[in-house]
């Protein structure tokens, strides 16, 4: 995620803490930055486990705090919104076509895509 992107959600986590836990809020902030370094750190060593470690843990959090405090729901639609404007209501589709011939490899992804051949 880039940087801008970055802080912007993190900075919208935090106001949602702020609201609904002020005490809390700053220990969110460092607690969402020391897990970003761990997950730039898991994606470039390929660390699949930690990374679903790391999102699970949060979504759980959130989804406590949404359910002690449903009314910050909107406000987090709107952050999730601002993160991801290509998930919007505008339908996406990807059109693929390949050959390959002899010994040929064809690798195809409409997002991600991770080969790992030796």
């Amino acid at each position: 995620m880039a940087t801008d992107a970055w802080e912007r959600t993190r900075d919208g986590i935090v106001s949602l803490w702020q609201r609904t836990s002020p005490s809390r809020a700053e220990g969110v902030q460092g607690e969402l930055d020391a897990t970003r370094d761990d997950l730039l750190t898991a994606r470039e060593t390929g660390d699949e486990m930690t990374e679903q470690e790391l999102r699970d843990a949060w979504t759980g959090r959130v989804r406590r705090l949404l359910s002690e405090r449903p009314d910050i729901a909107e406000d987090l639609r709107r952050i999730l919104v601002d993160l991801a404007p290509e998930t919007n209501d505008a339908p996406r589709s990807v059109h693929m076509r390949a050959e390959a011939s002899g010994s040929g490899r064809v690798y195809q992804a409409g997002r991600d895509q991770h080969i790992t051949e030796r």
